[in-house]
């Protein structure tokens, strides 16, 4: 059993059994009560240098122009102690509590022995220069324009941070990597969780001293996703993508295998910190989801079923491949998520009803004779343009976020909102979901369901975090015995998946082709439905 251990812990390469040095605590563990082990010099050292670093207890640098929360220092304190041992780290805390500024109260406290390199959402790097312009005026915030990146670059010294966007490193990673940062910060990492896209592989170009990951979601659909991220802060401690597959990612996501699970949450426990609202801002204001019924008009149902048996029907006649087969399913689900938003996006004429363009305009006007204001997220830019066409007949003030925005159009359109009358913010999910601070919203509207909640999640965040001091409601708008109904099951399983690894108990499922189809197929309660209208 020892040895079952022993070999879990490395991998062999080239007749050499290579094991991690950040594993050392767990191997020493193994072979302590071993007489006839023994260590070098080295090794020794090593160790002592964790144990030292795991008492380090720092303060919180002087200059840093704010006051963090208890569990905030506790968290400056964490990332401290990893630096200490040469460990990288993965703050995975709840949206809204606070990730930036201790990210920033580290960057701080280490800008002296050198440069610090933030990477971000192009939608959120004003964000992070205005927060550092805050709580660390003394730094010197540098940023990429069109000219002279070179000579800026070239520049880069103590006390000084280059914030930028993942699109920046992508084209200027042979700059980026001749500079040797004293901290390097991903945020909102999951911009990496695909290992072969080339933004991860100019990630792990990076030479820092200490590397960090901010994001809400560290795991959002599989386990590769976690190796990404920990490929990027602790490179080889999860082992390599094939070794990681067969080790965990088959066993727990196929075989239900809670070994491997428990490994697994073992191995990143010391690395990853993850704390909860619900543990550490009990003052924050309750949220409450609700799910508010559409129900479709006969018209719009017969549409809707007709629409559904067109789609099935040309999937039976075409014989692919799983990969070729797998894009046609999506494709087809993608058209009847359209048209539960709105019959015209499926290409359907103007006398067929929209049922969930008309509830949400009722629901709309009911908080806005109420005096909120409110967050409407969609992941369809075409439905945006039609709510926005809604909302001008109307005489509805908005402000409207999509990816098109640059970014000082996102920061007018944020500040507007926040400080202006404006009731309404219009919001593309994929473009405006992450790292923006809109907590004069009470209320939250998700037009349509995305497949993945911890992106919703993200989503109502923007309005349901430190500095929101009245309740927030999040409404999730589905249309009945739709493709929406099995998407918000589908849901629970996606939460599994994070809530597992994380936590180390239950079920993680993955999604096949035929588990796809399924979302295509007629339930008996729709069936029910069709048949007595």
């Amino acid at each position: 059993q020892r040895l079952d251990e022993f070999n879990r812990l490395g991998e062999p390469q080239n007749d050499i059994f290579r094991i991690h040095p950040l594993l050392q605590p767990l191997l020493n563990a193994l072979t302590g009560d071993v007489v006839k082990v023994e260590h070098a010099k080295e090794w020794h050292e090593q160790l002592e240098r964790m144990e030292k670093a795991m008492q380090l207890n720092p303060k919180v640098p002087k200059k840093f122009q704010g006051t963090l929360r208890q569990y905030q220092v506790d968290g400056f304190v964490w990332m401290s102690r990893l630096d200490g041992f040469g460990a990288g780290a993965c703050l995975a805390d709840d949206m809204g509590l606070g990730k930036t500024i201790q990210a920033i109260a580290f960057i701080l406290s280490k800008a002296a022995e050198g440069p610090a390199l933030v990477i971000a959402p192009t939608s959120v790097c004003a964000n992070w220069q205005a927060e550092f312009a805050k709580f660390a005026p003394d730094l010197q915030i540098v940023t990429l324009g069109s000219n002279e990146r070179r000579e800026t670059l070239a520049g880069m010294g103590p006390h000084s941070v280059l914030v930028t966007s993942y699109g920046l490193l992508q084209s200027e990673n042979e700059e980026f990597a001749k500079i040797n940062w004293r901290v390097a910060v991903l945020d909102e990492a999951q911009a990496i969780k695909n290992c072969h896209a080339k933004r991860s592989r100019a990630a792990l170009n990076i030479n820092a001293a200490f590397r960090l990951v901010t994001t809400g979601t560290p795991v959002e659909n599989n386990l590769n996703e976690l190796w990404s991220v920990f490929q990027f802060i602790n490179p080889g401690l999860l082992g390599s993508r094939e070794l990681f597959q067969q080790r965990f990612a088959i066993p727990i996501e196929r075989e239900d295998n809670r070994e491997a699970l428990q490994r697994l949450s073992n191995l990143i426990k010391p690395f990853l910190l993850r704390r909860r609202k619900d543990q550490v801002l009990l003052e924050l204001p309750p949220k409450t989801d609700i799910n508010h019924i559409v129900e479709l008009s006969p018209e719009e149902r017969q549409f809707y079923d007709a629409l559904r048996r067109e789609i099935l029907a040309e999937l039976e006649d075409h014989q692919d491949g799983e990969g070729q087969m797998r894009i046609r399913v999506l494709a087809g689900i993608t058209k009847l998520r359209l048209a539960t938003c709105h019959p015209r996006l499926a290409g359907a004429g103007p006398e067929v009803p929209a049922a969930k363009l008309e509830t949400f305009l009722e629901l709309l006007e009911e908080l806005l004779d109420g005096g909120h204001k409110t967050l409407v997220f969609s992941q369809f830019v075409k439905f945006l343009s039609i709510v926005r066409e809604a909302l001008d007949e109307r005489q509805i003030s908005y402000q409207y976020l999509d990816g098109s925005l640059s970014a000082k159009e996102r920061s007018a359109g944020v500040r507007a909102f926040q400080n202006g009358s404006c009731p309404v913010f219009l919001i593309s999910l994929k473009a405006g979901g992450v790292g923006l601070n809109l907590t004069k919203a009470d209320y939250v509207i998700h037009l349509d369901s995305w497949w993945n909640p911890a992106v919703e999640n993200q989503a109502s965040d923007r309005a349901h975090r430190i500095g929101q001091n009245k309740p927030a409601t999040i409404y999730h708008l589905l249309t009945r015995n739709t493709i929406e109904d099995k998407i918000q099951n589908l849901h629970q399983w996606k939460r599994d998946l994070a809530d597992q690894i994380l936590s180390g108990n239950d079920k993680i499922s993955s999604f096949s082709v035929e588990e796809l189809l399924q979302l295509l197929a007629e339930d008996s309660s729709q069936a029910q439905n069709a048949s007595s209208i």
